[in-house]
């Protein structure tokens, strides 16, 4: 009887055990990262970064940063917000969908010309440039370019070289920039306008040049954590500006920006 006893105790105790184990991996604390598609590769990293350090699971979800921040504004479940595009994290502050005082410009890019790797095509982003020839028949691929930052600030920076009149009705419009650099990948396009830290995200392009600082705003890339973000996101929020992120973005061409 007593043997009998002791092994229904020994069940019961292994049942509970198991039961806690099973609710501490259900309440898992978990934060989800609403961010610009550009920052993919570097956000991957820094994200298993934090997880391995902090066991708490980041979500990341990636899009153009206006989809995003309409999302947001009709109730997208975001904990931090990361955006290529200073108007649109603006727009979400006047919304008072943003913590109070946590928006900051964490990093900033270039915008960038591109041709698929195995490509002749030789052309700079330039005055005078022959990107109209360089195109043959084809298209050159671009976020919209009327709601994507990147489109935004390529647009800007071909009316500043005046090679619009050129292009614009030459022009392959995609969702994000990823999606304009993955056409150029493949060999759909002959010539993309990216971010700079995308051409080191992806081997089967290169770089054709640079399209200078004065041709179009600024590429800053604003942080912020959502008014309602638990008390995770914080933490998150300052690992983003610490070494080992600032690491992984300058590696894939991002500049840090100091901290206000």
């Amino acid at each position: 009887m007593f043997r009998l006893t002791a092994q229904i105790h020994l069940i019961f105790l292994t049942i509970l055990l198991v039961l806690s184990a099973m609710t501490a991996r259900a309440e898992t604390a978990r934060i989800t990262v609403f961010a610009a598609a550009s920052l993919k590769t570097a956000l991957d990293e820094v994200a298993t970064q934090y997880e391995a350090l902090s066991e708490i699971d980041v979500v990341l979800s990636y899009a153009g940063s206006s989809a995003l921040a309409r999302q947001i504004q009709h109730g997208a479940p975001a904990d931090v917000i990361l955006l290529a595009n200073t108007h649109w994290m603006n727009v979400l502050g006047e919304n008072r969908l943003l913590a109070q005082g946590t928006m900051r410009n964490l990093l900033s890019n270039r915008i960038a010309l591109i041709a698929p790797a195995a490509s002749t095509v030789s052309v700079r982003p330039e005055a005078g440039a022959p990107l109209a020839e360089a195109l043959g028949d084809d298209r050159l691929a671009i976020a919209m370019v009327d709601a994507v930052p990147a489109g935004l600030y390529g647009k800007a920076a071909l009316e500043a070289l005046d090679l619009w009149p050129d292009v614009s009705t030459r022009l392959a419009q995609t969702d994000n920039v990823r999606a304009a650099l993955r056409l150029v990948a493949i060999g759909a396009a002959p010539l993309g306008i990216v971010y700079a830290s995308d051409v080191n995200a992806e081997p089967r392009v290169r770089l054709l040049g640079l399209f200078p600082q004065d041709s179009h705003p600024p590429v800053l890339y604003p942080v912020a954590l959502h008014v309602d973000a638990p008390d995770e996101a914080w933490s998150f929020l300052d690992f983003l500006a610490g070494p080992s992120a600032s690491a992984a973005f300058t590696a894939q061409g991002f500049t840090v920006l100091d901290a206000p």
